[in-house]
């Protein structure tokens, strides 16, 4: 989440005691007080000792209740929300009360309905828990710090049972598809190493373009996609598979923008951060979103490498940057929807505000009217205000933003909850509407209908309305009023 996070943040001292969590629980049993004999079933057996995992101390309260401390971030102990850890060892029909005791944050979904997600070793698919099980509350034990407790019943013995404030995706996942891709040897998808992390993990930069057209002296339009430099956000990883899913497919529309446009994406600007279990900082306890002005090569290469492959894409007469993308989910909000800059030259503003209403008529789950425009100080070190500032006025930076719990769609007050598959359909939406920025629908072959079939990008996809392709963009900037708007 770009905005508003920093002022919701309460200093390390106050959380209660976890200035000493350094490190992730690893198979730790809670048995209780005293006891010293043999390994019980219903003595659980807490880990986090793995990628993208975060649990850093685990309070026997009694047979029913724990209190779950959140590791903070690497090197920085102000931020303190995901959480991600199994349970074993359980009792058949054993009943539990879990208090995570220490977030760093007073604002929550968890007060609108939002729960953490489980699976288990027999059912892996993610799910969230039941919201009635969950209470989010300031609790006088615990310094008067926000307490998430749910209740939940283990009810198979042999189970792993693993839970996680959103749905995870690390950076090994990232690695698989990305090789998954490379398989394909698709002829107008390029994988390259832009860098590496401080830890030597790979920055990967993809490329999508038909390079054989137009010809070689005709400037072509790039858009430039980041997500992940808050490694907690995962939802931004799904929009960014959904975003690639769509471009690399033979959807038509995907052919017709892999020959006018140049896509280059960064999945994944913090894998630092992802692989530890961060929140929003990276390895050193850096936010990288603070730092695009002067990026250090040796404490922040990952930016370092992204600012400098965007400057020089700035300068290239062969292309021409016209926008730029910073995809992040967001903690108190519901729906999909855009921050952008803001702007004293009113015209400017208005060519802003059309790529996020012709997205908003594509995709069901965004929200124009939660999307804003600003110049606030605290964002100066963003990459959507510095890039903002330093590209010309024909470039639009923007941070797309989605819930990390649900939307609501036109004309229903009863929020859906995000799944990955919604997820990834809302970054498929946003490739799908450069179709529309662009006007090249004439363009499409066989007038073959434009609404996003799922078989055609590998999943369920498109809204079934068909509504967004087949327009061109100044009908539709006709018809934004009828925008989703909640």
């Amino acid at each position: 989440m770009e905005e508003g996070a920093a002022r919701d943040v309460e200093t390390g001292s106050e959380a209660g005691g976890e200035d000493a969590l350094v490190g992730n629980v690893n198979k730790l049993t809670v048995s209780p007080p005293g006891y010293s004999g043999a390994l019980r079933k219903g003595h659980l057996v807490f880990d986090a000792c793995f990628e993208s995992g975060n649990l850093g101390r685990v309070d026997y309260i009694s047979e029913f209740e724990f209190d779950l401390f959140i590791r903070p971030d690497t090197c920085n102990p102000r931020f303190r929300v995901w959480f991600n850890f199994t349970v074993e060892n359980v009792r058949e029909t054993q009943r539990v009360i879990f208090n995570v005791v220490n977030f760093s944050k007073t604002k929550s979904l968890y007060r609108d309905g939002m729960s953490p997600v489980v699976k288990s070793t027999s059912r892996p698919k993610w799910q969230r828990l039941p919201a009635k099980n969950v209470y989010y509350y300031r609790c006088p034990d615990h310094r008067r710090n926000y307490v998430m407790s749910f209740a939940f019943c283990f009810d198979r013995e042999d189970d792993v049972y693993q839970f996680a404030y959103c749905y995870p995706y690390t950076y090994s996942r990232l690695q698989h598809y990305l090789a998954s891709l490379e398989r394909r040897n698709l002829p107008y998808l390029q994988r390259e190493q832009l860098g590496l992390s401080v830890q030597q993990r790979r920055l990967d930069l993809l490329t999508i373009t038909n390079s054989d057209y137009p010809s070689p002296e005709r400037e072509k339009k790039l858009v430039f996609l980041t997500a992940r430099v808050h490694p907690g956000e995962s939802p931004a990883s799904f929009i960014c598979q959904g975003v690639i899913d769509f471009l690399v497919s033979q959807h038509p529309v995907a052919q017709v923008l892999r020959d006018h446009v140049i896509f280059k994406i960064v999945p994944m600007l913090n894998p630092d951060g992802v692989y530890l279990g961060n929140y929003r900082c990276s390895l050193m306890g850096f936010d990288l979103n603070r730092h695009w002005q002067d990026p250090s090569p040796w404490a922040h290469p990952t930016l370092h490498a992204v600012k400098q492959l965007i400057m020089q894409m700035n300068q290239d007469p062969r292309v021409s940057l016209e926008f730029y993308i910073d995809v992040h989910a967001h903690s108190t909000m519901l729906n999909g929807f855009m921050y952008g800059n803001g702007f004293e030259d009113e015209e400017r503003v208005q060519r802003q505000a059309v790529f996020p209403r012709l997205l908003c008529q594509n995709a069901p789950d965004f929200s124009f009217s939660n999307t804003s425009f600003n110049r606030d100080v605290v964002k100066a070190g963003t990459g959507r205000r510095f890039l903002g500032g330093l590209l010309d006025d024909t470039s639009y930076c923007y941070t797309l933003e989605v819930s990390f719990y649900s939307y609501m769609t036109a004309g229903s007050n009863a929020p859906v909850p995000y799944t990955e598959d919604t997820y990834m359909k809302l970054g498929r939406n946003v490739a799908r509407t450069f179709l529309d920025y662009y006007k090249l629908n004439n363009l499409i072959k066989d007038n073959r209908p434009t609404h996003i079939q799922s078989s055609e990008v590998m999943s369920q996809t498109g809204n079934g309305k068909g509504n967004g392709i087949g327009k061109d963009a100044e009908r539709q900037e006709r018809e934004k009023s009828q925008c989703v708007r909640h």
